[in-house]
């Protein structure tokens, strides 16, 4: 039976402390674990309280020329280049475009700040640093935003637009079946940068969040071309997505003024492999990845199909 009381109790929780979330005490994930169902009753329970004043997240958030241009391609896998084409390459491996519509950034926005003021415990991403103001997204994470219809809205951006841009620019059919994501955000006073790394996945997509008129300055972001030797920096603006290959390295500039949010989500296959290139980790978030070998050219209807194998329970971090 559900709980009916889910909410309340979820809200007097009490937290594991910065300290062991950092060090990764075994206290911390049997906590995330030992709670997991009520969390989920929570995220459930707190949609239908505010039912009514809610955003509820869909496809209509996202830039409209690439939701006309999906609809398209999986309408018709052979129209997919009018996708290719709203996609700018700025390195081998590297894309940039814009993805969210900036005009419905606030909706957003909005919305995000409700799920935080909402109270219920939700765990930052673990990592270089333990970023203050993020949160898993994916269900395989512990303590993940098990919101339901901002799972709906998740997994839709993974299957319908994330996988087949990934397998159109990037070349990672059959090893991208599984998915993983979180949100971050960079400050002057905390969570300023992040080194060099690469990451443990086949495809990565860094969204901007900010506002049009939400400007920062500093985070610049490098990405280091293997081919040259040449570092190429980029600068993200409101509702554009870098897409790029995990082991293409990067860096994030210290921010000076103001702050960045984003999305981060990422693709990688079954036993964490990703195409043959270099095993990576995400900086000292301890994961790893096996290269493989690329597999042989696929047909665009390939591309554009949904994975049948069973998303596994392993987060990378």
């Amino acid at each position: 039976m559900k709980n009916n009381n889910a909410l309340e109790q979820a809200r007097s929780l009490e937290l594991p402390s910065r300290e062991a979330m950092l060090t990764r005490d075994h206290s911390v994930s049997q906590f995330w674990n030992n709670n997991r169902k009520l969390l989920e009753d929570a995220w459930a329970e707190w949609e239908i309280e505010n039912k009514g004043d809610l955003l509820i997240p869909d496809e209509t958030l996202l830039d409209p020329r690439l939701r006309q241009a999906i609809k398209d391609a999986w309408e018709n896998p052979e129209k997919e280049n009018a996708v290719a084409d709203l996609w700018d390459e700025i390195i081998p491996g590297v894309y940039v475009a814009q993805f969210f519509d900036p005009e419905r950034l606030a909706d957003f926005r909005k919305y995000l700040e409700e799920v935080a003021n909402s109270q219920i415990p939700a765990r930052p991403p673990y990592g270089i640093q333990l970023n203050r103001h993020g949160v898993m997204l994916d269900q395989r994470s512990e303590g993940h935003l098990a919101a339901p219809n901002f799972q709906a809205f998740y997994n839709d951006i993974m299957d319908r637009y994330m996988r087949p841009i990934s397998r159109l620019l990037l070349d990672t059919y059959g090893y991208d079946n599984q998915t993983f994501g979180f949100s971050i955000q960079y400050n002057p006073d905390k969570d300023r940068d992040l080194h060099a790394h690469t990451d443990a996945s086949a495809a990565t997509l860094n969204i901007n969040i900010n506002l049009p008129d939400e400007k920062f300055t500093g985070s610049q972001v490098d990405f280091h071309d293997k081919t040259t030797g040449k570092v190429v920096q980029t600068v993200f603006e409101s509702g554009k997505a870098m897409l790029h290959r995990g082991r293409v390295p990067h860096a994030t500039h210290p921010i000076t003024s103001g702050q960045r949010s984003n999305l981060v989500v990422w693709l990688y296959g079954e036993r964490m492999q990703i195409p043959r290139g270099g095993a990576s980790s995400y900086g000292s978030f301890g994961s790893s990845a096996t290269a493989v070998d690329v597999k042989e050219k696929v047909t665009a209807r390939e591309r554009w199909s949904i994975p049948n194998a069973p998303k596994d329970t392993f987060a990378p971090f």
